[in-house]
């Protein structure tokens, strides 16, 4: 078992009445895939504001490495969001950039490279994820799985220990999805990241998760595995396991387990 990279003790976060996450306990293994998935509504986009420390719990604690970031300074707060890279709904792409200035802007603000040696990095980056013939183009000339593809690669310039992705396959048809589900899958075993992807994208982003997290009504639930969803005795785990996964998806697990 890895030791955790991240982890929730106790944790509560409300929007007015609403208790949007209410005493939860949860931990992140490092290099290690978790899925959070659950309804609209339900907590998964805030999870992820909490960990970068963009919203503050209203109660318990939240380590980074060992660190609680609730109790944190804004300069020390963001040391340890250097340890972070994100991949946004959209790529969030800088429009009047180039795909080589996207993808070199985290080296040029956050350190002292020089010109030549910040370009060396790039273009070993867009090598990797065969963008290497787009670099003088524009997002608006891109697709979106290529949007996709550069904001992964901006995200990984600076080596991030986690990495975290908000919903990264809206828009995209499936055929483009899958594509992008194999560039997820390749790049964190090639860089040895910590993957949380929060999605609703039920069930096909299930094949990249080593554990699955589903947020209902406040609580997270936790399993090692999707196969084991549909298993479960709650009955509003079980009618999201069918609404999102299927009744043959379901029942065939059932059977495989009896």
């Amino acid at each position: 078992m890895s030791p955790s990279i991240i982890e929730f003790h106790n944790v509560v976060k409300s929007f007015g009445p609403q208790r949007v996450l209410d005493n939860v306990t949860i931990s992140f293994e490092a290099g290690r895939t978790t899925v959070i998935a659950g309804g609209s509504g339900q907590g998964k986009s805030v999870t992820l504001k909490l960990i970068l420390g963009l919203l503050a719990p209203d109660a318990g604690e939240i380590l980074v490495n060992g660190q609680d970031i609730t109790k944190m300074k804004l300069r020390e707060l963001n040391r340890i969001r250097e340890k972070f890279g994100v991949l946004f709904q959209g790529a969030a792409l800088l429009d009047s950039m180039t795909v080589f200035e996207n993808v070199a802007l985290p080296l040029r603000e956050r350190t002292k490279f020089k010109p030549p040696e910040i370009a060396q990095r790039v273009r070993k980056m867009l090598t990797q994820f065969n963008l290497e013939e787009h670099e003088a183009k524009f997002p608006a000339q891109l697709s979106g799985g290529m949007k996709k593809r550069v904001g992964l690669a901006r995200a990984l310039m600076l080596q991030p220990e986690i990495m975290l992705f908000d919903e990264p396959t809206t828009g995209l048809d499936p055929q483009i999805t899958m594509e992008i589900y194999r560039l997820f899958f390749n790049s964190q075993k090639q860089f040895g990241y910590t993957s949380i992807i929060v999605s609703h994208d039920i069930p096909k982003v299930f094949n990249l998760a080593d554990q699955v997290v589903l947020l209902n009504k406040g609580k997270m639930v936790t399993f090692a595995s999707p196969e084991e969803i549909p298993l479960s005795t709650e009955p509003q785990i079980v009618s999201f396991a069918v609404e999102t996964m299927g009744h043959i998806y379901s029942s065939s697990k059932m059977e495989h387990n009896i």
